[in-house]
């Protein structure tokens, strides 16, 4: 008798437990939609999942090819969801210039996703916002302008890596080589001699290797792993994948700003800056109070980083489409050629007062960079209060998308390259 009881008590409490599942997964799924109900008067746009939002409509690895099949169905101002953050792509140029040069700064604000969060947390230029971004911008657009941005000094440096980076293609003696190492490199150099004070050399293995992993990053963290962690970052946390890598190479490569920064703390000479990082370094001194300033050793390395990602990335992956571009089409290369051994000759380097007598070859860049439109869907930005926009309501806290492969692409350009 006994023993049926227990038996039947134990029956009784399984089903209640599956039943208490079941009830709880349908709650969760309810809330779920209910949260996701758009806002009256929201940008239209494709139905979310529960908790996934859009997330598997829209490849992140190809998220403007996507993009633009959704632009056609749905319009300018498209409405989509990835995990819990509501976002908006804006097409076509006035709504573009209309979001990006707002006077009253309501979409000025960057979005800090989770992977972000736990990597940069709200340090460095590209994701802070409000006053830490204002503090590091101002002090970082100064710093570079004296140290030669937009000046004569600044193209020596660019013409004698130029003259590197043709040294070491000359090694290669004419074989098939992949030149996107070597393009990093001399791109990086640039931006190096301004923030470290020195250029590093093609064969120097440890800055080999920190370019591959910048590179590494750049290509994962538009994996869907990534894209997974930044809607269950506390799940994701702890599971394995690309996302792991990840925060493993953003930490070398931090590491890696950190001993440069010690280096320069050896024999800083706060009277004389040499380059960025002692700059920032007399930056900190100048504030003894941490709370009243941005400026720390730790913003210095993501603000580093950020110069160091943003100098090299966009350039180089420019210049690998500009010659694979140059093999595509041998026609345009032959008059490019033409244009700057009658303007240039053999010997003589490029410079920006060449420009205006080689308006081919300036016209063939432009063109390359609409082309490989490396930044299709742009830098995202967050709205700051709730607005308007092509009278759609967006709340605060919505990621806004600015779709320029559709502006490069476009068949209004396309018609007229």
């Amino acid at each position: 008798m006994l023993a049926e009881v227990v038996s039947l008590a134990t029956a009784f409490w399984a089903g209640l437990q599956a039943r208490t599942l079941l009830v709880g997964a349908v709650v969760f799924l309810l809330f779920a939609v209910f949260k996701r109900r758009r806002p009256k008067n929201y940008p239209p746009g494709p139905w979310p999942l529960p908790v996934f939002g859009n997330l598997f409509e829209v490849n992140m690895e190809n998220s403007h090819l996507d993009a633009q099949k959704l632009v056609k169905k749905y319009g300018n101002v498209l409405g989509l969801h990835f995990g819990n953050v509501s976002s908006v792509l804006v097409t076509g140029l006035p709504l573009i210039k209309e979001v990006l040069s707002q006077t009253d700064q309501s979409f000025v604000h960057r979005p800090v996703t989770p992977l972000r969060e736990r990597i940069f947390r709200e340090n460095g230029l590209i994701m802070s916002n409000g006053q830490i971004w204002k503090e590091q911008r101002r002090f970082t657009l100064t710093t570079l302008k004296n140290f030669g941005l937009g000046r004569k000094s600044l193209e020596e440096r660019i013409q004698e890596e130029a003259y590197h980076l043709v040294e070491a293609i000359k090694e290669e003696n004419g074989q098939p080589f992949n030149p996107h190492f070597k393009i990093n490199n001399a791109v990086s150099n640039i931006i190096c001699s301004i923030t470290f004070g020195e250029r590093f050399e093609y064969q120097d293995a440890q800055f080999q290797e920190l370019l591959k992993l910048l590179d590494e990053v750049t290509i994962l963290e538009a994996s869907r792993f990534c894209q997974l962690y930044n809607v269950f970052p506390w799940i994701m946390k702890f599971l394995p994948g690309p996302h792991q890598t990840v925060f493993s190479n953003w930490e070398k490569l931090k590491l890696f700003v950190s001993h440069e920064v010690e280096k320069h703390r050896k024999d800083w000479n706060p009277d004389e800056s040499r380059d960025f990082i002692d700059a920032y370094l007399k930056e900190i001194v100048k504030y003894t109070d941490k709370n009243a300033s941005s400026f720390n050793e730790e913003n210095l390395i993501c603000s580093t980083l950020d110069l160091f990602f943003a100098g090299t990335e966009t350039t180089s992956t420019t210049l690998r489409w500009g010659l694979l571009y140059m093999a595509l089409y041998p026609e345009v290369q032959e008059k490019v050629h033409a244009e700057i051994d009658r303007v240039l000759g053999q010997w003589q380097q490029p410079s920006m007062a060449a420009r205006e007598f080689m308006p081919y070859t300036n016209a063939v860049i432009h063109e390359v960079q609409r082309m490989g439109n490396i930044i299709p869907l742009n830098v995202p930005r967050e709205v700051v209060v709730d607005t308007t926009l092509a009278g759609y309501y967006l709340p605060k806290g919505t990621m806004i998308l600015t779709n320029f492969d559709r502006f490069a692409q476009g068949p209004q350009r396309v018609g007229h390259p």
